[in-house]
């Protein structure tokens, strides 16, 4: 039976997000091969991730300026390429300097994906599927942060880390070239304006109170969970007194519902569209909850296990419809800046709690970690109501004149 052209179109976009997440994550298991190749410290492999990540988030909003104005195939084709290249590339590596030319290049790649992808899914699938297509593009970014690591460290074993290097970067020709054959299908995001309404320049929408709201609500989301996933195990046996393997499976319940419940977050968002806000700040306090209930009350492991799978489950399922609000609230012809921008929340978000809630480990305060995720999360829903009301009185302001 022949695929839909939705479906078509939503595994072109997702297998493009997920080589842009496994290509992250496939470098760490590289480390220790990588140091006594090349005689380096742990804080120069550290450098990899850093310039790959930080080079993604300085771009994303710039390359969202032009898949606004020159559209977003070609810059997902080459982006995509770049960045498969730019792995394969690593395996002739002769200096560790190179390694880091090329993580910072496959940053550069990597910085199209999440601009390219949302403009072409806005224009590509029906308004009544959108959730459905956000949710699985999310689901696949995190397979592909899931499956980096055991896969690199399986070929690692088999074959050494030039191999596997070249094997992995080889993996994103067939996706460039499966986009490319099937481009036709990929219909870029609506430009049109309604005619009598206020056109604003993308310096102003940006720094527009709407996007600094969705902005900072993006970036305390992942403060959050970079928190949890950071010093969850380190909290749980050092505080709680849980053995590692418990602690570390409670991590990873954690994160296996987070994954699911995006899928959860996609079905609502098509079905229930006007009550996405509600359906937002219930979970997001539900999380809440739970993450203080695991800090707070004396429960057994397998409790603690479970509450945490609950826990990713609402907090999983609550961003898809963020997504949604987000892209609601983007002018036509303006998506790709609007995720440029504001997800680029994302990696700064991740990169500023793990150093603080350290310190805190450090300082004799692990009870306080989980107190500051959950209050992170509950100060981030202001932002996300105040940018939803923001975004309504700017959809009523720019309304063409009768």
């Amino acid at each position: 039976m022949a695929l839909s052209r939705t479906t078509r179109v939503n595994i072109l976009i997702g297998n493009g997000h997920f080589l842009s997440h496994f290509y992250v994550l496939c470098l760490p298991p590289m480390f220790l091969a990588w140091q006594e190749a090349f005689q380096v410290s742990f804080a120069e492999l550290g450098m990899t991730i850093m310039l790959m990540s930080g080079t993604t988030a300085l771009l994303q909003t710039p390359v969202g300026f032009l898949v606004d104005k020159y559209g977003a195939r070609p810059f997902l084709i080459g982006g995509t390429l770049i960045m498969s290249l730019a792995l394969a590339s690593m395996s002739l590596a002769t200096s560790f300097w190179q390694i880091l030319v090329l993580a910072t290049l496959s940053g550069v790649g990597n910085s199209v994906i999440h601009p390219s992808d949302y403009a072409i899914l806005s224009g590509s699938v029906d308004k009544e599927k959108m959730g459905r297509s956000f949710a699985l593009h999310t689901f696949s970014g995190n397979l592909g942060f899931s499956a980096g690591p055991p896969v690199a460290a399986f070929l690692m074993a088999a074959f050494g880390w030039r191999s596997t290097l070249a094997i992995v970067g080889l993996m994103g020709i067939p996706v460039v070239l499966s986009i490319v054959l099937q481009s036709r299908i990929l219909k870029d995001q609506v430009r049109e304006v309604a005619h009598g309404a206020v056109k604003m320049s993308g310096r102003d929408l940006l720094t527009s109170r709407t996007m600094i709201l969705f902005f900072m609500f993006f970036m305390l989301g992942a403060m959050a969970g970079g928190g949890v996933q950071s010093w969850l195990v380190t909290v749980l046996h050092t505080f709680k007194g849980i053995e590692l393997k418990l602690a570390a499976t409670a991590l990873t319940a954690y994160m296996l519902g987070s994954t699911t419940g995006v899928l959860v977050g996609g079905w609502f968002a098509d079905t229930f569209k006007k009550h996405i806000l509600p359906f937002v700040t219930g979970l997001t306090v539900l999380s809440s909850v739970l993450v203080i209930g695991v800090d707070w009350l004396p429960l057994p492991a397998l409790a603690i296990v479970g509450m945490m799978f609950l826990s990713g489950l609402a907090l999983g399922a609550s961003r898809t419809p963020r997504d949604v609000m987000l892209k609601d609230a983007a002018p036509p012809g303006q998506i790709g800046k609007v995720f440029g921008f504001v997800s680029a929340g994302l990696p700064l978000g991740s990169a500023i709690t793990p150093v603080p809630f350290g310190i805190l480990i450090d300082k004799g305060h692990p009870e306080l970690v989980l107190v500051l995720v959950a209050v992170i999360l509950l100060l981030s829903l202001f932002c996300a109501g105040s940018a939803r009301v923001s975004a309504r009185a700017d959809e009523v302001a720019v309304q063409p004149a009768e």
